[in-house]
């Protein structure tokens, strides 16, 4: 069945998602003009970052062509990876309601979106569809459908629910918010997993044991697939909550065959993955806390110096030292640098003092406070990058025939009753012909010239954009590039934009560090949004605050991002 039968909609907006960060206006227009004629296009932008969002608006001069166009060209290829088009939803209530909207859970890994359109788009018109996916892209096996009306939702709960897709079957219910869904205080689970077993132990003896607890529905051991040998953990599974946790407290440190069990509540992987992280963080602030003002980075030294004789030549000046090590490579020999830990960060900082810069043997000493490998990193780039940008800055200020760039005024707010403050220049934005107003970059679009009334909104143009083209761009050649700020250029009155421009290469070298470099748009928004202006001034100056202040971000994400697991295994 068509999604466009029995459809009306007052515009002809379409949206065009699950696109590759590389697809620009340009290509958009080029395969979407095949339908007919296009009034504008939009890709929505990160406004930091200015990447792709991974979903644009395309907007036709008739229904028609949009109808035409969401049939045609809906989970086509686009750079190698299909998109999703549904209509544009300009009421909020529309988007909001929970009239038609269906949940399906249990899917197979295989189901894409298009096999998920193709399997319910018979029970009713399909506004949207969509299987939820993780970070590389593969299904997280729940997906969503919404229907123009509760009619086509309760066909396919009738009629699909407790069958099989590509052989599982599959739960089809209606979608529930979180506020209505029942919550418990605590996860009724029933499987258990059990590690340090003896390789004697098999599943028989695994239920003998376990048995006393409760009506055991499965039992599994983990085996090699070459050796079929236990790797001596393994899953019991019981009939209800109350016996699993009865299993785990009885038995969980208990001595069998020789070894002390552990027994808990079996753990998705994301679960596990969570609490690791959680360790990590927890581990690397106690460290971080431990040694923080005590620890001694000690470089130079002679081959002749060992542990001992580095402890004895920092214990002439006094206080307690807790450990002094001399770093040394595979085969025993020194590589020259080595650490002291003094009991407190007096103690350190006198030493520092007046060990610095002494002889050793036959070789000066450098002395410093010891800092950490990722900090250390942070900050030569942090040096390295500021030389580049005033380097760069120098170079197009001087620079004979250099392009100019566009600017223009950003008033800010300031004064009783929303009066404008003096304005404040702002690289790269632009002119929108009113009133000398300008609107940043990431605001505008690939606009095609209206074929309706000059300046006039033309039909299906996404909110907020006007009729009759690109905004006019004005450039002054009188203008000069300015001095690309560093840290310490940023006033404390500049808008967060130009500060969240700052921040954003600092907190992708952190996250390339740990890991989720991806989630580096999403940390500086929540800077952005949950700072003040002087807060993240000091981060740009200060590396160690700046990674405390990724490590609480990335632990906020990693709850929320368990939270909404845990609302949707409930489901």
């Amino acid at each position: 069945m068509s999604t466009t039968t029995s459809v009306s909609f007052a515009s002809a907006s379409l949206y065009v998602g699950d696109l590759r960060p590389d697809v620009n206006e340009t290509l958009l227009f080029e395969i979407f003009k095949q339908i007919g004629p296009v009034a504008s296009i939009r890709i929505c932008r990160d406004a930091i970052t200015r990447r792709s969002l991974g979903y644009a608006y395309v907007n036709y001069h008739n229904v028609q062509d949009a109808e035409r166009a969401l049939d045609v060209f809906n989970f086509k290829d686009i750079k190698g990876k299909p998109c999703r088009i549904m209509w544009s939803q300009r009421d909020p209530a529309l988007r909001k309601s929970q009239l038609g909207n269906v949940f399906i859970k249990n899917l197979h890994k295989s189901v894409d979106n298009k096999a998920l359109y193709d399997t319910f788009a018979s029970f009713g018109n399909i506004l949207s569809c969509k299987v939820a996916t993780d970070e590389n892209g593969g299904s997280k096996g729940y997906a969503f459908v919404h229907y123009d009306s509760g009619e086509g939702a309760n066909n396919a709960i009738e009629k699909v629910n407790g069958m099989l897709i590509a052989g599982k079957k599959v739960f089809v219910g209606p979608f529930l918010p979180r506020k209505e869904r029942k919550s418990e205080a605590s996860p009724k689970w029933t499987n258990i997993y059990v590690k340090h077993l003896d390789k004697s132990i098999d599943e028989d003896k695994l239920k003998e044991l376990f048995t006393p607890f409760g009506s055991i529905t499965s039992v599994v051991i983990m085996r090699d697939e070459k050796t079929n040998e236990s790797k001596g953990f393994g899953f019991i599974n019981y009939d209800t909550h109350e016996q699993a946790q009865a299993a785990v407290e009885s038995m969980n440190e208990k001595e069998i065959e020789g070894k002390q069990l552990y027994v808990g509540r079996a753990q998705k992987k994301s679960e596990r993955e969570q609490s690791l992280k959680q360790m990590f963080f927890k581990l690397q602030a106690e460290r971080m806390s431990k040694y923080q003002g005590v620890n001694l980075y000690v470089k130079n030294l002679d081959d002749t110096t060992d542990d001992e004789k580095l402890r004895k030549e920092f214990s002439r000046f006094g206080g307690t030292i807790t450990s002094a090590k001399v770093m040394r490579d595979d085969k025993g020999n020194t590589r020259g640098f080595g650490f002291v830990c003094f009991s407190t960060p007096e103690e350190a900082t006198k030493a520092v003092t007046e060990l610095n810069g002494i002889m050793m043997g036959n070789k000066p000493i450098y002395v410093a406070l010891a800092q950490r490998k990722d900090q250390r990193k942070l900050q030569l780039e942090m040096v390295h990058m500021q030389k580049g940008n005033r380097a760069q800055a120098q170079g197009q200020g001087q620079g004979q025939g250099m392009p100019r760039p566009v600017y223009g005024m950003f008033y800010p707010p300031g004064g009783r009753g929303g009066a404008p403050a003096a304005p404040f220049v702002y690289p790269g934005m632009m002119p929108n012909g009113r009133g000398g107003r300008f609107v940043p970059p990431m605001a505008t679009g690939f606009v095609v010239p209206s074929r309706g009334k000059p300046g006039g909104r033309g039909r299906g143009m996404p909110r907020g954009g006007g009729g009759g083209g690109a905004y006019p761009i004005k450039y002054n050649s009188n203008v000069r590039n300015p001095t690309v700020p560093g840290p310490s250029d940023v006033p404390p009155q500049a808008p967060k934009e130009m500060l969240g421009e700052r921040l954003y290469p600092l907190i992708s070298i952190i996250l390339k560090a740990l890991g989720p470099e991806e989630l580096t748009g999403k940390v500086t928004g929540m800077f952005l949004d949950s700072m003040a202006p002087e807060e993240l001034l000091g981060l740009l100056a200060d590396p160690e605050g700046l990674n405390k202040k990724i490590a609480e971000a990335l632990e906020v994400l990693e709850n929320y991002k368990k939270s909404q697991e845990a609302d949707v295994d409930s489901k």
